[in-house]
């Protein structure tokens, strides 16, 4: 999450102009990033980095990033 806020199973997912484009599959708060973090499904045609979820009906900024979240070194 670029934005405050906790990404959870079956929230929507958007694009920036507020099309659904899929759902969260699940989320955490992450203590070592001290952010939010999850994973979700969206349609194979949208490959932009920020996507908003949708959190009690508003749209919080997030992006996309490939996995692992944390590196090991």
């Amino acid at each position: 999450m670029i934005e405050r806020g906790i990404p959870r199973k079956g929230y929507d997912i958007t694009d920036d102009k507020g099309n659904m484009i899929g759902k969260v599959t699940s989320g955490t708060m992450s203590p070592f990033l001290k952010k939010g973090i999850g994973m979700g499904y969206i349609e194979a045609a949208h490959k932009e980095e920020l996507i908003d979820i949708i959190i009690r009906d508003k749209p919080v900024k997030a992006r996309i990033c490939p996995l692992p979240f944390i590196k090991k070194k």
